[in-house]
């Protein structure tokens, strides 16, 4: 049931506030609600922000659904703004993001593209669009970061060597692993994934970060570049 459209969280005890019990208590003490009502900060004229979360579970049918719609779906409900669109959206980037850290000394060696893949199936898995993304290790092939880099069809024009190694440079990486996927099911490279490929080898023999692998996921299967001998 939605909270009166008159009630606002000021209405309730300083101490049963979401902030103030976050706070006091941790995230892990507030409801889906509440925690929503966190991250969109206040609600909008004669209405509270707990009720905007509330209709945003049920217009959505829970976290998972909100997860999944797009900033056109979020500005479609009553109360919710491109600025919280926005807000909602980086708060579960972010959350996502950071399953895919890697643990720094606690996470193992890259040695095989089956350990390429494990780091980044989760991310890719079911996304009907291709994902262009980078693998940072450090100089025992340790990964530092896993990153998004672009999204769309990869062609020689769209991907930037600059954004590409910017987040090697920041993190030191002595290496880099590109991976994008192929929502086709058909791993077989084309001509721009070669040439993207062989284009950003060049770009790390300058800059002194060495291009270990591109590889392309389809699915469950997958495939190396460097295996077959196309970098």
């Amino acid at each position: 049931m939605l909270p009166d459209k008159g009630f606002t969280v000021r209405d309730l005890p300083l101490s049963e506030r979401p902030r103030e019990r976050l706070a006091r208590s941790g995230p892990e003490s507030l409801s889906v609600q509440e925690l929503l009502a966190v991250v969109l900060g206040r609600g909008v004229r004669g209405e509270s922000v707990l009720r905007t979360a509330q209709k945003l579970i049920e217009h959505f049918h829970g976290p998972q659904g909100i997860a999944g719609a797009s900033f056109e779906e979020l500005i479609g409900i009553d109360g919710i703004g491109p600025a919280k669109a926005a807000q909602i959206l980086a708060a579960l980037e972010l959350g996502k993001r950071l399953r895919y850290y890697p643990a720094g000394d606690k996470e193992p060696p890259v040695q095989r593209p089956e350990d390429v893949v494990k780091l980044v199936q989760k991310h890719l898995e079911g996304k009907q669009q291709e994902i262009f993304m980078a693998i940072y290790l450090d100089s025992r092939n340790r990964p530092v970061n896993v990153s998004p880099l672009f999204v769309g069809g990869l062609n020689s024009s769209q991907v930037d060597p600059r954004v590409a190694f910017k987040g090697a440079v920041s993190a030191k990486a002595a290496s880099i692993i590109f991976v994008h996927n192929h929502p086709s099911g058909d791993c077989q490279p084309s001509d721009d994934d070669i040439d993207v490929s062989r284009r950003l080898v060049k770009a790390g023999e300058i800059l002194g970060i060495e291009v270990l692998d591109h590889i392309i996921v389809a699915g469950k299967d997958h495939l190396s570049l460097k295996a077959r001998k196309l970098l």
